[in-house]
Formats: C-alpha cells, structure tokens, sequence
C-alpha cells in the first residue's frame, strides 16, 4: 500500500478512518479548499460572480471525488489552475470574451488527456527539466501581482489603508504558519480571509448586503467562438498545468512511498484533462491538483484518500445554495488580494527551496536562463495597453502573455539557445 521507511503515518492511502476521524480531517480539508477556489472568483464575468462561483465549486469538489476513487487515488486538493488563470486575464485584457476564452480551455484539455492517453507524459518529461519547472512556479507569481495590485487598491476610498493592512496582515500571516503546528497551521488561510475581513469592514464598515447576480445565470458559454491565438496561447498555458499536475502527483506519491507513480500520473492527467472540457463546457477556469497537500499530510500523518471525498461533497454541496456563496463571497477585494499576495509569496519560496535541493541554478549561465523569462514576463504584465494593441492581432494573444511569453522564452533558453554541451 505505501512505504512505511518513506514516511510513518496513521493512515495510508487506502485505509478508511473511523467516522469521527474522517469527519475531522474531511473538515480540514474542507477549510483549506475553500479559500483554493475564493481566490480566482474576481476573473468572473461582470454580474455573475455568484452562478461562477457556484460552478467552480461544483467542478472541483467532483474533480476530487473523481480523482481520490479512480484517478491518482492520492489525498490531493483540486482548485482552480493557475496557470489557467494568467491565461483568462491576458485574454480578458486584449478585449475576448469568454465565448472565445472558454472553448480554448475545451481545446487544451483534450489536448491534455489525449497526452495521458497515448503515452506520451514519459516523453514530455525529458522536456521540462528542473530549471523550466522552476521558472514556471515563479513565473506565475510574477505575473499575478498586478492582478494583485488591483485587488489591494481597489478601494479607491482607503487605498493606503488597504495597503498597510495588507502588509500587516501578510506578516501575520508569515509568522503564524512559522508558529502553528497541525490543523492551525494548515488553516493559515482560511482564518485569514475570515478575520481579516472583519477586521476590514471595522474600519471601513460592513456591506448592507451581499452579492447577487446581475444577469440571468448561464450554465454553459454558448455560442463559442474559436480563436486561433488565443487557442495557441493556452496550449502553452495548459503545458505549464501538465507541469504542475505531475509535479503535485509526484511530490505527494515520493513523500509517502505511493507505489505505481507512472500509473497514478497517466489517470491523474487524464481525468485533468477532461475535467478541463467540462470546465471550459461550463465557463470556468480548470482544475489542477495543488501542491500543498504534502504540507497537510506530514502534519496530520494521514494519507487516506477518503478523508478528501467528504470535503469535495461539501464543495458540491455548496453549488447548489447560492446565498451562501453569496456570503463567501462578502471577502473585500483587499482582503483576496492580500491572501493572493501571500499564496504568491509561499510559491516564490518554494521555488527559492527547489533552487537548493536540485542545484539547478549553479552559474551565471542558469540564471540568465531564469532572469530572461522573468523580466520579460514583468514587462509585459506592466506594459501599456496601447502598446499590445500594436501587436498584430492574429499574435496578440501569445506575444501580449507575458506568462506565455516567459515560457516560450525559457524553452528557448533552456533548449536551444543556451542549451548546456553536456546534453
């Protein structure tokens, strides 16, 4: 079942706990996915943040269930992908709409499990070595910091207000999970959100209501429009997902001596891949498995996959009551951005760690391999907006992605240009 010199645990992956267990820890998990799916809610479309919200609960409690009893059968947490979510807001800003977005991600999630499928993931590995994997943890937390910075400014009325709470709230935030041991420490997050909206609305006053939708709730994007830029610029983005997806499989399975990892990788992807069609079906960002499963697992000592199950049926759950969505959804702008700040922040370490354990910055040459991708990636994040309407528009979507973009430039890099002679 599992290795027990890789890792001791309580549980191992197929083991049930007792019902009073499974319903703590479904709890825990519950409460860290939560947050997982908050955090993407302002890419939604004007007047229908609630129907959105409500469907990325429904797709990524079902990912879960799906994955736990068929895919990677590991206790990991699906939310929205990242990766997916550079792609929406660089589109969003060159001016396509969802019926344009949403069918990309149709594409590229088939394109997704039609890799799993065919058996090609051991092939596409050689590709993405260490340095490329790195770049794209941090190239993701370089480009959401302007969405970053509209959130936490997005109070016109206390903007330097905002500003000192989210620097505040982000030590806090650092100190308490250097702190805090077992469930606390894993709730970080969680407590976060809710704390530091009520310490927000005490100081800037508590909404009169909550939110509600605008506009009469679409199930589906309909009728879809398909772009050929815009379909390349996600193929890259979903390459960066295939990335992550493997990587969270592989860390957890390594951690707790899963045995048949090529196995569990190749469902995992697959079921990735078609939860992503339905996902973009339904006009929302697609799921991924998250990386910081592994941290909950070494603090609980449980790696059942069933305790996951009772939270992803909360999560469906929750798709089915709007009001209550609705107060999730009463979280300030400034407080999201300021959590967003601090989820980038966890990553950028991350990344700083896999430097050390894989050596893979050890000359000059390395780090212009990173520092390249990065700095165009800035670039193009902050450029003004005349300027990428200059791009010509069959390109747009890949040049004006400075995420995509960053990628490209790392392929390069790393491959081609200053590829090492040993290889």
């Amino acid at each position: 079942m599992f290795n027990t010199n890789t890792m001791k645990l309580k549980y191992g992956t197929d083991d049930r706990p007792a019902a009073g267990a499974m319903l703590l820890y479904g709890l825990q998990w519950f409460m860290i996915c939560i947050p997982v799916v908050l955090t993407s809610t302002f890419i939604a479309p004007e007047g229908e943040t609630v129907c959105f919200t409500q469907k990325l609960f429904a797709v990524m409690g079902l990912t879960m269930v799906v994955q736990a009893l068929w895919g990677h059968r590991l206790p990991l947490v699906a939310g929205p992908a990242a990766a997916l979510l550079m792609g929406v807001i660089a589109a969003s800003a060159q001016g396509y709409g969802s019926e344009t977005i949403y069918p990309s991600m149709i594409i590229g999630g088939a394109m997704v499990a039609g890799i799993a499928a065919c058996g090609a993931l051991s092939k596409l590995q050689r590709i993405f070595t260490p340095r490329i994997v790195l770049s794209i943890l941090l190239l993701v937390s370089f480009t959401i910091a302007k969405p970053i910075v509209e959130l936490i400014f997005s109070d016109a009325e206390h903007q330097l207000s905002a500003f000192v709470f989210s620097l505040v709230c982000v030590m806090v935030m650092a100190v308490a999970n250097n702190l805090l041991r077992g469930v606390w420490k894993t709730t970080v997050v969680i407590w976060a959100m809710i704390l530091g909206s009520l310490i927000y609305y005490c100081f800037t006053g508590f909404p009169s209501q909550f939110a509600t939708d605008t506009v009469a709730p679409r199930l589906s994007v309909w009728p879809m429009k398909f772009d050929a830029g815009v379909v390349l610029a996600f193929v890259f983005c979903y390459v960066a997902l295939l990335i992550n997806q493997i990587g969270s499989v592989q860390s957890l399975g390594d951690m707790i001596g899963a045995g048949d990892m090529a196995k569990r990788n190749k469902r995992s992807a697959g079921i990735t891949g078609l939860m992503n069609i339905v996902a973009g079906a339904l006009g929302v960002i697609g799921p991924v498995d998250y990386s910081l499963s592994p941290g909950v697992v070494a603090s609980t000592s449980c790696a059942s996959r069933h305790t996951v199950i009772p939270a992803a049926v909360g999560m469906i759950l929750l798709a089915f009551f709007p009001k209550v969505v609705a107060v999730l959804l009463t979280i300030p702008l400034p407080v999201m951005g300021t959590v967003l700040l601090y989820l980038m922040a966890t990553q950028v370490a991350a990344g700083l760690g896999m430097i050390q354990t894989t050596k893979s910055v050890a000359t000059f040459k390395d780090g212009l391999i990173l520092g390249i991708p990065i700095m165009f990636n800035i670039v193009l994040s902050f450029a003004p907006q005349q300027a990428v309407d200059a791009i010509p528009a069959l390109i747009r979507p890949i040049v004006g992605n400075g995420f995509v973009m960053g990628i490209i430039i790392i392929l390069l890099l790393e491959h081609l240009l200053l590829k090492r002679e040993s290889r």
